[in-house]
């Protein structure tokens, strides 16, 4: 899937949370973000070290968890 690379998941961030790129930047939080409304534009302005596709990976990355298949995701 597109841009999983991007997800990490490293029990010593973020109390094994996935992550983006390996930093604190859970992607929930991600996720929190564009469900009250935020466009990526936005998340992008107000948070200059992530990236469009950083965004694009945590959509990806929630949508196989909810289409109930199974990821291989290592720091």
């Amino acid at each position: 899937m597109q841009y999983l690379e991007r997800i990490t998941i490293d029990a010593s961030i973020c109390h094994g949370k996935p992550c983006i790129r390996g930093m604190r930047w859970p992607v929930e939080v991600i996720l929190d973000m564009l469900g009250s409304g935020m466009l990526i534009d936005e998340i992008l302005d107000d948070h200059p070290e992530l990236e469009k596709e950083d965004i694009i990976a945590s959509l990806n990355y929630a949508k196989l968890l909810m289409s109930g298949q199974t990821l291989d995701i290592a720091a």
